[in-house]
């Protein structure tokens, strides 16, 4: 290092500057000039190996005394002769300053921690979902150890850690990189065991299993999740526990397929009654039985509706439809007179209407709709 210029005018403070004001400026030019950031800069090395030389003199009170009254002089007479050492030397002298800097927390050490979230999935009916309903769970978290309020050790006797001065991170320079990294002796707590509790051989933790309710709101869907809060892994250092998520799926059901709020099923009806019309009663999701009115002229895949008795509809008022796909059943066997019977009436009814015929794109419709239901879906929707 070339002729040194003043400790005062390297960190641009004044010669009456308070220790605070010196850390601080201090500070501002370290970041400025560290070798991370300015990666094969001699002239940022130097300016950082002045600075910190600077600041190891100002930042003592004797040595600090005895610059004030005989400059560079009054230093080598007192046995400094100036910084020696390489930038690995640095932030190992001023570790605890670099730890500040850069996340290390410095002398204030480790900060309580907030514990883990947990996952529980739960299955439910339709019904249920139709309902709402309270479920009771079983589910497993951690706790903080109640013998040794969660220290690890016997009788909650800690002792500060001498690996890393009770900060919980430890920091080293190695070929111009600071590393600051968690203490490995006491993983960050920044405290140790005097002796180790016997009932969670130093970890501080515990499980246990307990029942809770679960309230269920009406209309929840599959991929719905409900937070119950606190109700997760303990915190560590006093720190507040996480939340429990319920991840919600809601089961199959028999007769009705869901989508959204809408209630979709399958009915088949008879002839006589696809022609007539008449009446018919479907389940009722919640029990019961809900009618039914079936208009003269049905075909199969056609679409009837029965408005606001579906699903509620979650922070929304009302509720979905059921919607109805219809299918023509069809005897697979006649008897001599029921063959006679329809026989009669084929003779009295339209014939029937070939390919090209007028309205042979629309029933040429209807039968895809007597497929599954999925495709009776599409069709119901499909525009004309």
């Amino acid at each position: 290092m070339s002729a040194k210029r003043d400790y005062y005018e390297v960190l641009g403070v004044a010669k009456d500057a308070d220790p605070r004001a010196i850390k601080g400026a201090y500070r501002k030019l370290a970041m400025q000039f560290h070798p991370d950031r300015n990666p094969g800069d001699k002239s940022a090395e130097e300016k950082f190996k002045e600075a910190a030389e600077a600041y190891e003199v100002l930042s003592d009170d004797d040595k600090r005394r005895m610059y004030d009254r005989g400059g560079f002089d009054g230093l080598k007479n007192g046995g400094f002769s100036g910084f020696q050492g390489d930038i690995g030397d640095i932030f190992a002298q001023f570790g605890d300053l670099f730890a500040e800097m850069f996340g290390g927390g410095g002398g204030r050490g480790p900060r309580p921690t907030v514990g883990a979230d947990l996952r529980f999935d739960l299955e439910i009916t339709l019904e249920e979902a139709f309902t709402g309903v309270t479920k009771s769970i079983d589910a497993s978290r951690t706790h903080a150890c109640r013998s040794c309020r969660g220290t690890g050790a016997k009788d909650g006797e800690v002792v500060t850690c001498p690996a890393c001065r009770g900060r919980g991170q430890v920091v080293a320079g190695r070929g111009g990189f600071m590393i600051a990294s968690t203490c490995r002796a006491c993983m960050g707590r920044g405290q140790v065991a005097k002796e180790r509790c016997a009932t969670c051989n130093g970890s501080g933790r515990g499980e246990e299993k307990r029942k809770l309710d679960v309230r269920i709101p009406a209309g929840v869907d599959t991929g719905n999740r409900l937070r119950l809060q606190g109700e997760g892994d303990a915190g560590e250092l006093g720190g507040a526990p996480g939340d429990l998520y319920v991840f919600l799926s809601v089961a199959q059901h028999d007769f009705y397929q869901r989508d959204g709020a809408d209630l979709h099923c399958e009915l088949a009806v008879g002839f006589p009654t696809a022609c007539m019309g008449g009446t018919a009663k479907i389940p009722k999701i919640g029990g019961g039985e809900l009618d039914l009115d079936i208009p003269a002229g049905m075909q199969p895949g056609d679409v009837l509706r029965l408005s606001d008795v579906g699903m509620p509809r979650l922070q929304n008022k009302g509720r979905g439809d059921v919607i109805v796909h219809l299918t023509v059943r069809v005897p697979e066997r006649l008897s001599d007179e029921q063959k006679s019977a329809v026989a009669a009436l084929a003779k009295v009814l339209p014939p029937d209407q070939g390919i090209g015929a007028p309205g042979a794109g629309k029933r040429e419709k209807k039968k895809r709709g007597s497929g599954s239901l999925f495709e009776k879906l599409r069709d119901a929707f499909e525009p004309d």
